[in-house]
């Protein structure tokens, strides 16, 4: 008994070192094989694993360096954690396949079933897998499409705050909570978490079989019997514009009409109630569009929402509105006027320093080329009517009639020109400054009863707002030195003031074409510089690095 059961110990620890052996041997061969492979994207900068390309050309090569070239993925926590991200990344408006979601799975489901011992598939496996959660990361920090590619003018540089990111993926890893990590990428904001409740919500309705485009005719409107109406209750119940219990009545009463104007107001047109050729155009795009185009503005909100937080403005291009964020919460807004679609407001980050009541309006190049110096020379009473002055480089006026305007253009022009403050002068009563290279800023304006059109593309560029000194008010946080009484004495003095802010506010100026409120009303907007397209062809297309590295890659 004694004898047989050494043998049994004898032969189990046989076994064993043979076992280990073959582990050993295949790690190895493992380590071999990632090895090559990164020497490989070392020497020639690609790597392809059958019909999948690396693109991780720095930080994945640097990972299994710093590791031996031993694999990565050897916690099935991770794995898992990292399949499921994939899985669902549709939920950001981004698709798996950008991330070999496809490929991955078909190598996990040979190695589960077939030789995992095999050193290449293991090898593989790991890479994709590794170079899957850098283009995940990636993607969720900066986002897919390169804003600098559509905005000549952008300066909201994404940097990753680790200079040593392999260092940072291999502490992810070894902590085995890859799920919790990949969640602190998406913006910490509740725009992004609203925007993806519109996805969900719009691909619920696109699974339920989307909506019937309503055929053309006449305008459809309160007191009217017709055919469509009964397509319009239904297309209306389906967005939740008209009460789910409505009645199918085929006339249009004043239930009707408040559901038509709830969509109106939904979708920035004219809120009359009467369903005409804009409204139609509107309730008949395919739910397919609106699931893009909540897609291009969570794509939006990558590139942006990272780099703002505290109390920050943002102008709402597309929007034409203004808000004041605190602690993600809107604390007040205001409809705004922008630049016409030739001459666009443009997209960018400054600060808020100081603000100008009864402000002179110092004519920019632009407009001084393309405005008023043709104006001057059809109407030589052009200036004088308008109250601006020739000022020479001196700072002193010069007579407008000793000027010979046939000789000039905007580029030899040697003068400038500047309104005087009052009611009339295009900044109105009140500028709000913030530095920048476009001459760019926040103002009053005479042109009052332009804020009741639905489209408010009327400046040149610079944005006009309709409630400025609630604006100013909020902006110094002062009442008690700085509230309407005080502006209104200062500005019936008719003097120029200048008054600091005792500490700058961030403002951004940007274009989104979809928002979601606070109760999850969506709120499709017109694109009226037509950025969408541009945008969505970017995220449909092939995963790319931005031509401006974003930290290492």
């Amino acid at each position: 008994m004694i004898r047989y059961l050494s043998r049994i110990v004898l032969i189990g620890c046989i076994q064993t070192i043979l076992i280990t052996g073959v582990v050993l041997a295949t790690d190895h061969n493992i380590a071999e094989t990632i090895r090559n492979k990164v020497e490989l994207i070392r020497t020639t900068q690609t790597l392809q694993i059958d019909d999948a390309q690396i693109a991780s050309i720095t930080v994945l090569p640097e990972l299994y360096e710093n590791n031996g070239f031993q694999r990565l993925w050897t916690n099935s926590r991770n794995v898992e954690d990292l399949f499921n991200a994939i899985r669902t990344i549709d939920e950001d408006g981004l698709r798996p396949d950008d991330y070999h979601f496809t490929k991955i799975e078909q190598l996990r489901s040979r190695i589960g079933s077939g030789t995992p011992s095999d050193p290449a598939l293991l090898a593989d496996f790991d890479l994709l897998l590794t170079d899957s959660l850098i283009r995940l990361g990636y993607h969720l920090i900066a986002g897919k499409v390169d804003p600098e590619e559509h905005h000549p003018h952008w300066n909201l540089g994404v940097e990753i705050d680790d200079d040593k990111p392999a260092v940072a993926i291999q502490e992810i890893l070894d902590a085995g909570n890859l799920a919790k990590e990949i969640e602190a990428l998406r913006p910490q904001s509740i725009v992004y978490s609203n925007f993806k409740s519109a996805l969900k919500k719009y691909r619920a309705i696109k699974s339920d079989g989307g909506w019937e485009p309503l055929p053309e005719g006449p305008t459809l409107k309160k007191g009217m019997k017709d055919n469509r109406i009964l397509l319009l209750r239904k297309r209306l119940k389906i967005t939740g514009d008209l009460d789910s219990d409505a009645s199918n009545s085929d006339s249009f009463d004043d239930q009707l009409e408040q559901a038509v104007i709830r969509f109106q107001n939904r979708h920035h047109l004219t809120a009359d109630g009467a369903v005409g050729k804009q409204t139609l155009a509107a309730l008949n795009v395919p739910v397919e569009n609106r699931i893009d185009q909540i897609r291009i503005n969570l794509e939006r909100a990558r590139w942006v929402l990272h780099a703002i937080s505290g109390q920050f403005v943002i102008v709402d291009i597309a929007g034409f509105e203004v808000f004041v964020y605190k602690d993600d919460e809107i604390v007040w807004t205001s409809r705004v006027q922008v630049g016409k679609p030739y001459r666009e407001t443009p997209v960018f980050k400054s600060e808020i320093t100081y603000l100008d009541l009864n402000p002179t309006w110092t004519i920019p190049p632009g407009i001084l080329s393309k405005d008023i110096l043709p104006a001057v020379k059809k109407d030589p009473n052009y200036l004088k009517k308008r109250n601006i002055k020739v000022i020479d480089r001196n700072g002193k006026a010069v007579n407008q009639e000793t000027i010979d305007w046939s000789k000039y253009t905007g580029r030899n022009f040697p003068y400038q020109l500047r309104q005087e403050p009052g009611p009339d002068n295009a900044m109105g009563l009140i500028k709000i400054m913030f530095p920048n290279k476009h001459l760019v800023f926040i103002h009053d304006t005479p042109s009052k009863s332009l804020f009741e059109r639905t489209d408010r593309t009327f400046s040149s560029g610079c944005i006009r707002t309709e409630k400025p000194f609630e604006l100013a008010e909020l902006l110094l946080d002062d009442p008690a030195k700085w509230n309407m009484e005080t502006f209104k004495q200062i500005i019936d003095s008719g003097r120029t003031q200048t008054v600091r802010l005792a500490k700058p506010v961030p403002i951004l100026l940007f274009y989104w074409t979809v928002a979601v409120g606070p109760d999850g009303t969506v709120r499709f907007k017109t694109d009226p510089y037509k950025r969408d397209a541009e945008v969505l062809q970017g995220l449909n297309g092939n995963f790319k690095f931005r031509k401006r590295p974003v930290g290492r890659q």
